[in-house]
């Protein structure tokens, strides 16, 4: 059997700069719920891509934030961090003609993994003219002894199938490692619950996002349909007045939007029930956040 290239490639930042819209971009479908609000990503997320030339597997992770120090902001910080062991190559993602002290803290960490790292400055389809890019892009690479620096966008795909094949070429060479139609290493019981949550996020503004996370407790497959039963905790009876609505049709609208992006996503009809409970200051307690799915 012919070797050809393969190997894990971690997409790593700050918050917002678009590493889930890059993965999705990348892999040709979508696996990672984005929204435009910091730390919609809370796991890491395994994405596989069979080629010709051999299989990229990506990584997306939580953005590196100097934000707060409660226990969710400590958990998507050692999430990111993490996959800086045991990959082969690193996506550093900046926003065009942005630099702030988080790429610096993100920085800080590539060059103390050691790990080589193609730059990414995303978000250039909002560059207009594009020329003012090359000052931005010659300031960076000072920084770094980058593999390559490549101005893309991931929303538009400008530059993406150049980076891929780039990332192909500096994976090591070796067999596969999944099987050629395995997309990701994340069960459609966890796809359920984070297409549920990026419903919510889109819909509410300010502090309602970061103070939800949903649990799939029901998950049964009948053959043509998934039954599915979730549940949106909340830290205060407020917030989950606020996501019911006034006759239950704020949770109703949500619980539609997310049943049909699984049904794009599964490809079976799926009957969806949503309830929401109160559980204090979840985000804030490490044994909650362990119970909820936000463990090591």
């Amino acid at each position: 059997m012919e070797v050809g290239h393969c190997g894990y490639c971690a997409i790593i930042g700050r918050p917002n700069v678009g590493k889930s819209t890059l993965l999705n971009r990348l892999i040709g479908q979508k696996l990672a719920i984005t929204s435009r609000k910091p730390q919609t990503t809370r796991h890491s997320i395994l994405g596989v891509k069979t080629v010709q030339q051999g299989q990229l597997i990506y990584v997306d992770t939580p953005g590196i934030h100097k934000r707060g120090d409660h226990a969710m902001n400590r958990y998507l910080n050692r999430t990111a961090k993490s996959v800086l062991t045991g990959v082969d190559l690193l996506l550093f993602v900046v926003e065009a003609l942005s630099w702030v002290d988080e790429d610096e803290a993100v920085l800080e960490s590539v060059i103390q993994s050691g790990i080589p790292v193609i730059l990414v400055v995303n978000k250039v389809d909002k560059v207009k003219p594009k020329e003012k890019l090359l000052p931005f892009i010659a300031e960076l690479s000072g920084r770094h002894r980058f593999e390559e620096i490549f101005p893309a966008s991931a929303v538009s795909g400008e530059n993406c199938d150049a980076l891929e094949q780039r990332v192909i070429e500096l994976l090591p060479e070796g067999e596969k490692t999944f099987p050629d139609d395995q997309l990701t290493d994340r069960s459609e019981r966890f796809f359920a619950s984070e297409l549920i949550r990026e419903q919510l996020i889109r819909r509410y503004a300010k502090e309602i996002p970061y103070a939800l996370t949903v649990e799939i407790e029901r998950f049964h497959d009948e053959g043509k349909l998934y039954r599915i039963g979730a549940i949106v905790w909340v830290e205060r009876p407020g917030q989950k007045n606020i996501i019911i609505g006034k006759k239950g049709q704020a949770l109703k609208e949500v619980a539609t939007e997310a049943r049909l992006e699984m049904e794009k996503m599964f490809e079976k009809k799926v009957f969806l029930e949503v309830w929401v409970k109160v559980k204090k200051s979840w985000s804030s307690d490490e044994n909650a956040l362990s119970q909820l799915g936000y463990g090591e």
